[in-house]
């Protein structure tokens, strides 16, 4: 800010002369013109208010910096996985907005939540996330937020396998989208939410669900054909870890092996490395897989050790991937896995094509 000492003379001298302003110089214009201090501090305060004025219309243009989206009027909604998230965009179209937590190849078993992810929940009219302890950090920041947002837990729509996760510890398989089938259940559970969330979107949404449903019908069918062209004999699926027991199901593909179990946050000793590395020998399949949000290190050394290929490609295990990646949807993400094990097993891949 400019002060002006009254206790010493100022003189201005508009148009060609000079103007002292506390011992400082400065030539106006080019006419002569006495100004005094009143005048003077009228021409200092427009000059700061010229400063301030495109600085304050500058801050007032610039977006919100939160997610409740109030200037469009859109209920926020949250999806904790990248899968859901996909799911819930492709439901509900443009009616809400949509925001995803994890990126495309984060790991949702291990993920650690940050302040922003808490910030987003508190902003959000829905959560909705998978369930079955599949996203557990993510799960205990929500139930620790309180409040009166609704949560629905998508995944626990479909009726989870059972598995051993040792030490006679039972546990729910969260990896259910691994069905086609099981994915169309989870849509439904989306639509439900997000028809209870805004009434009057309820036909764009069914509408939405209703042409996803279609599209799901007949990749399930289309994986099923594809899975069916590898010699029974190679229908075996060895995979880092153990999410991929609802699709073996589902299209009657074996699981093999897996080095480690359903979590990621299990830590494979090098007894448990070499008992995979013994049954790979003995079962005597073609080829092994790594996966996208895994460090593929150690299966990398289980197929080296074994003397199997591994894959080429990884597989979309817990995330779609990056924009852009041959798996950057749900439905992509399925085609992807599929090509990858069929032709790494000795099956005859053809494309997928929806018809409307």
């Amino acid at each position: 800010m400019l002060k002006i000492d009254k206790g010493k003379s100022q003189q201005s001298t508009v148009n060609g002369q000079r103007s002292t302003v506390n011992g400082q110089q400065s030539t106006i214009n080019s006419q002569p013109s006495t100004v005094n201090n009143r005048q003077l501090k009228n021409i200092v305060s427009q000059i700061c208010l010229g400063m301030l004025l495109p600085l304050a219309l500058f801050g007032c243009s610039q977006p919100n910096g939160g997610n409740n989206s109030q200037g469009d009027g859109k209920a926020q909604v949250v999806a904790t996985s990248t899968i859901i998230a996909d799911l819930t965009q492709e439901v509900a179209g443009d009616e809400v907005k949509v925001t995803g937590i994890l990126k495309p190849g984060t790991d949702p078993h291990v993920y650690e939540p940050v302040p922003a992810d808490s910030r987003v929940m508190e902003t959000a009219k829905l959560i909705l996330y998978n369930g079955y302890n599949l996203e557990p950090g993510l799960i205990k920041l929500m139930n620790a937020a309180g409040g009166k947002v609704k949560r629905v837990a998508v995944g626990e729509a479909v009726k989870p396998l059972q598995l051993d996760k040792g030490k006679g510890e039972i546990v729910p398989d969260p990896h259910v989208w691994g069905s086609a089938e099981n994915a169309i259940a989870m849509v439904n559970a989306i639509s439900d939410a997000l028809i209870q969330l805004s009434p009057e979107d309820k036909e764009k949404f069914t509408q939405n669900a209703t042409e996803l449903t279609n599209e799901f019908k007949q990749l399930d069918k289309w994986i099923n054909q594809q899975i069916q062209t590898i010699p029974v004999n190679k229908r075996k699926l060895v995979t880092t870890h153990d999410a991929f027991q609802y699709y073996g199901q589902a299209y009657q593909i074996a699981i093999a092996g897996t080095l480690i179990g359903i979590s990621t946050e299990e830590q494979p000793s090098a007894q448990t490395v070499q008992r995979l590395v013994e049954s790979i020998k003995k079962i005597g399949v073609d080829a092994i897989f790594a996966e996208t949000t895994i460090n593929p290190a150690l299966i990398k050394t289980v197929a080296q050790e074994a003397g199997v290929k591994l894959a080429p490609n990884q597989l979309y295990s817990d995330s779609i991937g990056a924009k852009g990646s041959a798996g950057d949807t749900y439905i992509k993400m399925m085609q992807a896995n599929t090509r990858t094990i069929v032709e790494a097993l000795g099956g005859k891949y053809t494309p997928f094509q929806a018809k409307k």
